[in-house]
């Protein structure tokens, strides 16, 4: 006989494979008829665009784009500089066993480098390194009995759990368009160099829906007609609801921002202006804290029960950090007299992050500076950062998202820059957590009985009252009755219990 349940619905966001990958992204350019030949490159920028990702058996495979700027000099009477902008197109097809169709893909995509080389004067190979880092999930809808009905016989131990439980995912694009406005002296000639990056990130919850609200951070080095080198920077509102039915405030958020495609271009020349674009897909999962009274186990004194338990992970302690470390540095970079910095290079790279310690990381900046002739070159610095991990035990996950929010350079003496760099880190924690469930729950008939007896059992290390009481088809209220015991919850080794019980026990079962 089937017995009567109460059951509770959980969702729970299983993670079934993560990988990181190193992309290599290779393509030939060739140097259009109005542009003068190239002497030597100085430097190479990208913005990194997944258009297209799909889950395949066993596979994901990626579609995307590269937005290549290439600053050089012109082989030519005047050696100016000049620039060039290609798109880097890419489909990858990265292996990750257990993944099939219809699961969610969470994806971050850092370009680590990216150079260009000469071939000849009208050719250029270019060359991207791409980390990829891939986290696949599948969601499960699990049921959780909370109780046992009409039969008051069944003795069951429960333990009360705070679980993280998927309340739903939801995703929205986004298209962000600005003109930026530059001097009115300058006459724009050419883009050189640009960066897109997302930052200032936050939420509001309303009425079913998510507010997310961002700025893309745009950063433009563009030449000029009479051959000078200038930069505007802006930042863009990236605003966007996404309808979640039953949320709240009480709600915790992960939120992923992916550019899928940028457009820059300049408008006509008596406008002062470049036009751009951005497209960013924006994905909310939202998590809801759920209280559980979970039955570990269950028997009766008088009947046979027979059930079935399952194992799953879910997550607890889920917390969502977003905060501004501050980086100020002197550093050393050679060859800066008679120079001006035109711009700078960041990238983040973790190091080393270890829970309950510090992350270490390192900023490799790279400068672009000019004299002025307009003469332009590289030079690469490195400044060691560690962030503290706080809230964070042994046990538990995080998951750490780094973005420049803000910087300044200026020139000192002796070839030093006094640095000042912002930088957002998010960091996502939670701690994974097994629990085996109790499924169907079924009543197979009596146990055999004997009269009413008393046995004098001595208590052996590991043991519970549950368990002796489980072992001689008893209940913990009969024996602490029996005993005089003040506190269930503790007995020691070697004290002597009082079982009273009614089923046939074998005495070799429990030597």
């Amino acid at each position: 006989m089937i017995v009567d349940t109460v059951k509770e619905n959980m969702c729970i966001n299983k993670l079934i494979a993560t990988k990181k990958e190193i992309i290599q992204v290779e393509g030939d350019m060739i140097v259009p008829d109005s542009k003068p030949d190239i002497l030597n490159t100085i430097c190479t920028s990208g913005i990194v665009c997944i258009y297209r990702k799909e889950i395949l058996d066993e596979k994901v495979k990626l579609e995307g784009s590269i937005n290549t700027y290439i600053m050089y000099m012109a082989d030519d009477s005047e050696d100016k500089v000049r620039g060039l902008s290609t798109n880097l197109d890419f489909i990858e097809n990265i292996n990750l066993p257990n993944c099939r169709e219809n699961m969610r893909c969470k994806l971050k995509t850092t370009l680590r480098s990216i150079d260009a080389k000469v071939i000849n004067g009208r050719k250029i190979s270019i060359k991207a390194t791409l980390e990829v880092e891939i986290n696949i999930y599948e969601n499960e809808e699990v049921e959780i009995i909370n109780s046992i009905q009409n039969d008051d016989s069944i003795q069951v131990m429960k333990k009360d759990l705070k679980v993280n439980s998927l309340l739903g995912i939801g995703e929205t694009k986004i298209y962000a368009k600005e003109t930026i406005n530059v001097s009115n002296e300058d006459i724009l000639a050419e883009v050189l160099k640009a960066n897109v990056c997302i930052c200032n990130r936050d939420i509001k919850i309303s009425y079913n829906k998510i507010l997310t609200k961002a700025d893309a951070e745009v950063k433009i080095l563009y030449l000029t007609e009479d051959n000078k080198i200038n930069s505007v920077k802006a930042k863009i509102p990236v605003v966007g609801f996404i309808d979640m039915p039953n949320i709240s405030e009480e709600n915790i958020l992960d939120i992923d921002y992916e550019i899928k495609n940028v457009i820059i271009k300049l408008n006509s020349s008596d406008e002062h202006s470049i036009y751009v674009e951005i497209e960013v897909c924006v994905t909310a999962s939202a998590y809801e804290e759920k209280q559980i009274n979970l039955i570990q186990d269950l028997y009766s004194p008088s009947d046979n029960i027979e059930f079935s338990k399952k194992k799953i992970t879910t997550i607890t302690d889920k917390a969502n950090k977003s905060e501004i470390k501050q980086i100020r540095d002197i550093v050393s970079v050679e060859g800066l007299d008679g120079k001006n910095i035109v711009d700078v290079d960041i990238i983040p790279i973790i190091k080393n992050s270890s829970n309950n310690d510090m992350c270490e990381g390192e900023l490799e900046l790279k400068f672009i500076v000019a004299n002025n002739d307009q003469q332009v070159e590289t030079r690469l610095v490195q400044i060691p950062f560690n962030y503290k991990l706080e809230n964070l035990n042994d046990d538990m996950n995080s998951n750490i998202n780094i973005e420049v929010a803000d910087k300044d350079f200026n020139i000192q003496d002796n070839n030093t820059v006094n640095s000042n760099i912002d930088l957002e880190i998010n960091t996502d924690s939670y701690r994974s957590s097994d629990m085996n469930i109790i499924e169907q729950i079924e009543n197979v008939g009596p146990k055999s009985e004997e009269d009413y007896s008393v046995l004098m059992y001595i208590v052996k290390k590991g043991d519970t009252l549950w368990k002796i009481a489980k072992r001689f088809s008893t209940t913990i209220d009969e024996i602490v009755r029996v005993n005089g015991i003040e506190n269930p919850d503790v007995i020691n080794e070697g004290q002597k219990l009082f079982i009273p019980h009614y089923q046939k026990v074998s005495v070799n079962e429990y030597e």
